[in-house]
């Protein structure tokens, strides 16, 4: 009897952990199918960008203390008496992760700001407009970043290999930015009402000494993003801070998050070494760079399209262009994306099919507009 009841803890525990980490398992297994066409070597360890990694890490510590504070609680309810309606805080939330994208990178806004958008509509009983508002914050963070050489990865990475004069850089992602930012805005105005925000009036204090050291964590993550310090020092200074300031934030961080980019670039390295891959797209780029980087992304990913697809094309304005819409589409189009769906799914369980349904309803919808006005634009060039 006590065999039976361990055994369906045992079956019970395993499905919860499943359910919880869909996307890492998905990743795991495609990174395992692919390591039997390429089986491990050393060159394994070029797959990794250990920078990404560290700094996923770091950010994510720095948010679980803030949240441990009820930092992000306290912004929340400014943003509310700030807006005081559900369409305009919505519009701020996006808008602001919009931004934060072009400053800190995609991954890193939606790491900082999905979580104020939860307090935001959780503290108001707005709950049914979550999965649009991490909608609209992923595609918000994925679109937003094109227009900045260092506001997604693989811009850095393009912008360095090709050596990209950064006001060409700007001139060619101008048009589909703007459009991008008048897409969200209608959105955000045609599906969210106008409906009052109201928060009690619960008085609730932080420690100033913890909120500041916790800043003071995240700006130095900041750097990190923006390489103004090596990786290295964050990934040493901040567990060592936290272990003695706040060991529960280091136990809360998503791992779960971060196995599910290694695998992803186990995946991407190991496609990129399949020589048919690498003769298939050889052909399909002489065809059109724009749509193959668009539908490779959807694949793939945009980061690991750009690193594959500029091996074999001197059109980095396309590329370029195409791996950043191709952001946008399915959920392992952008690793971004991840973040987001991870987020929803810890706030949200059971309740993931629908966000999937609604995720890709306006993702495939921007791709379509997005991609089509950049073959428009390309025609009058």
């Amino acid at each position: 009897m006590k065999s039976d009841v361990s055994k369906n803890n045992i079956i019970s525990k395993v499905q919860s952990f499943a359910k919880k980490n869909t996307v890492m398992l998905i990743a795991l297994f495609a990174a395992a199918v692919t390591s039997f066409f390429v089986p491990p070597d050393k060159e394994y360890l070029g797959y990794f960008d250990f920078r990404t990694l560290t700094c996923l890490f770091c950010v994510l510590a720095v948010v679980c203390a803030l949240k441990n504070i009820n930092f992000f609680y306290l912004l929340a309810r400014k943003v509310i008496r700030l807006f005081k309606n559900t369409r305009m805080s919505v519009l701020a939330l996006v808008y602001i992760t919009f931004i934060g994208s072009m400053l800190i990178a995609n991954d890193m806004a939606l790491l900082t700001f999905l979580p104020l958008g939860y307090y935001v509509l959780a503290s108001t009983n707005k709950k049914k407009y979550m999965a649009f508002t991490f909608i609209m914050q992923n595609i918000a963070a994925n679109l937003g970043g094109m227009l900045t050489p260092f506001g997604n990865p693989q811009n850095l990475y393009l912008y360095s290999k090709y050596e990209i004069d950064s006001l060409e850089f700007m001139a060619v992602m101008a048009p589909t930015f703007l459009l991008s930012v008048a897409l969200i805005t209608v959105c955000c105005f045609v599906f969210v009402k106008k409906e009052p925000l109201l928060i009690s009036d619960e008085r609730m204090r932080i420690s100033p000494k913890r909120t500041v050291l916790y800043l003071t964590l995240f700006a130095l993550s900041i750097l990190i993003v923006f390489r103004g310090v090596p990786y290295a020092v964050g990934l040493a200074v901040i567990p060592a801070v936290l272990l003695f300031a706040d060991r529960k934030a280091l136990k809360s961080v998503d791992y779960g998050l971060l196995f599910t980019f290694v695998f992803f670039f186990i995946f991407a390295g190991n496609m990129a070494r399949i020589e048919a891959v690498r003769n298939a797209f050889s052909l399909l780029l002489s065809r059109s760079t724009l749509l193959v980087s668009v539908l490779s992304c959807q694949v793939i990913s945009n980061v690991p399209s750009a690193i594959l697809l500029s091996q074999f094309t001197d059109n980095y304005a396309d590329l370029l262009v195409g791996v950043n819409i191709g952001g946008v589409g399915t959920l392992i189009s952008s690793l971004a994306s991840l973040i987001t769906f991870r987020e929803y799914a810890k706030h949200n369980p059971g309740k993931t099919g629908r966000y999937i349904a609604l995720f890709s309803a306006f993702n495939f919808g921007f791709l379509i507009i997005l991609t089509a006005f950049s073959l428009f634009i390309n025609t009058l060039g």
